[in-house]
């Protein structure tokens, strides 16, 4: 293949004031690959709830602050256009069309990485935290993580099922819930959620009860919802008593909440029927909580298990980007250019965002 001209400089957006709504465009020097590396041209990144946690430093649970200057974004797609030192045995190569995910790169070796949970890896690294993200032009990956992205899926559609849709699919198969049994998507009109909708009723074919604002209705019956419950016009003990009888009049077999609320934790219990699963995904901002409303007499009697999924694995990527390529699963978005990333960001706080946000980087 042709040798690629790459520019010594780039443009990306990087987080300017930490604890802060608040995003920068700089221009930046362009890397070189290190070991075992590959530089990327990345010409699109989905934007995430995830990202706005970070950079408002508002995640109590991380370890460290977020750097000024950190470029955030893991939903990250582009083309290899440089190979580093020690990539010859490497299954990509120069012109392949890769996605970089929220986990960037693993040990492979740590009692994690050897049972598959990538995202627990003890010296994993991620992708918008402490390591550059995907809110720019160039970035160097590990060459052995980055997920090829099928030739019939356009860059735009694939961005973000290397976050919500990898973390949402491997949350529904670790519900255990089986085809033709009822699921809870909390949050159903999000940027997850509104995917998580399509999986399990297109793609694993599950009966689905969608719970949002009102205004997020179409959207989630358009994505395949049966049923649709507006969380503003109940309080928590008439949500879950909608959601009883709409199931069966027994509850839903799985209550997978996409949403940041630990309000939304708390109204899950009560719509499991026996033996359900609750599976925690959406991670609320602020001071941590118990999930409340899970008393320990109630998991008992009902026999509840309580699961959680980061993001999901290699594997759960190529999967879930198959059922994309595949037409199943469609991510609805909108395309800004990345000096409107601030304002995205705002709109998300404020709640005002239906599906996805995708960050045209070209």
């Amino acid at each position: 293949m042709a040798a690629v001209d790459i520019p010594q400089q780039y443009k990306a957006a990087v987080y300017d004031a930490p604890g802060t709504c608040s995003t920068k465009v700089e221009t930046l020097d362009t890397p070189d690959p290190g070991a075992g590396e590959v530089l990327i041209h990345l010409t699109h990144s989905g934007v995430c709830h995830s990202d706005l946690g970070i950079m408002e430093n508002s995640w109590a649970a991380l370890p460290y602050p977020t750097q000024k200057g950190q470029v955030g974004g893991h939903e990250g797609v582009g083309t290899i256009v440089k190979m580093g030192p020690a990539t010859e045995h490497s299954t990509v190569k120069v012109g392949d069309r890769v996605g970089i995910k929220w986990v960037a790169g693993t040990c492979g070796s740590c009692l994690p990485c050897l049972e598959g949970a990538d995202a627990q890896c003890q010296k994993g690294k991620i992708s918008g935290y402490y390591t550059p993200g995907t809110f720019q032009q160039y970035v160097a990956s590990q060459a052995d993580y980055v997920t090829p992205i099928p030739d019939n899926l356009k860059s735009e559609d694939a961005a973000p099922m290397l976050c919500a849709g990898v973390t949402t699919y491997a949350a529904l198969r670790r519900s255990q819930v089986r085809s033709g049994q009822w699921v809870v998507i909390s949050g159903a009109g999000g940027g997850l959620g509104h995917i998580a909708v399509q999986l399990a009723s297109r793609g694993m074919a599950m009966r689905v009860i969608g719970i949002d604002a009102g205004s997020k209705e179409k959207l989630v019956r358009d994505c395949g919802a049966e049923h649709f419950i507006d969380v503003t016009k109940h309080d928590d003990n008439s949500i879950a008593e909608e959601v009883v009888k709409t199931a069966d009049g027994l509850g839903a077999s799985a209550v997978i909440v996409c949403t940041a609320s630990n309000k939304a934790y708390a109204q899950s219990i009560d719509m499991l029927r026996f033996g359900g699963t609750l599976v925690c995904v959406g991670m609320p901002e602020g001071k941590p909580e118990p999930i409340g409303n899970a008393f320990p007499a109630k998991m008992v009697f009902k026999r509840i298990t309580i699961a959680s999924t980061a993001v999901g694995n290699r594997k759960d990527a190529i999967e879930v980007l198959d059922f994309a390529a595949r037409g199943v699963v469609k991510t609805v978005s909108r395309l800004e250019k990345i000096e409107k990333l601030s304002d995205v960001f705002q709109d998300m706080k404020e709640g005002k965002l239906s599906g996805r946000v995708v960050i045209d980087l070209q």
